[in-house]
């Protein structure tokens, strides 16, 4: 039976092509061949390829990997989901809620 593959939603799509986008800008700001940046990454120059034109299939270690091939740049996944505004105010929501005391029994 084969893997099932993940539903990817257009603006998801979207958001992947623009960060391949990025990271090839990036390796040619650097004025780095593919080959060079696919061998510091440990991948294959076909991943690196599909990773600058934003391929759903390739894993985000793949990603990582291509972006700490470009002098560290993989420390920004560190931004991901740092602010997350709906968690937090549905957290606050929560707390915001009248809640009642646990009762509490004492044995003596």
């Amino acid at each position: 039976m084969g893997k099932k593959a993940a539903v990817i939603m257009p603006q998801t799509r979207d958001f992947l092509q623009q960060m391949g986008e990025q990271i090839k800008l990036a390796r040619l700001r650097r004025k780095l061949p593919s080959a060079l940046v696919a061998e510091r990454a440990g991948i294959s120059r076909q991943t690196l390829t599909a990773i600058e034109k934003g391929a759903s299939t390739v894993s985000i270690g793949s990603y990582a990997a291509a972006l700490h091939a470009l002098n560290g740049m993989d420390k920004d996944l560190l931004l991901v989901a740092k602010d997350d505004e709906l968690g937090r105010k549905l957290q606050d929501i929560g707390l915001l809620m009248k809640k009642r005391a646990p009762k509490t029994y004492s044995k003596d």
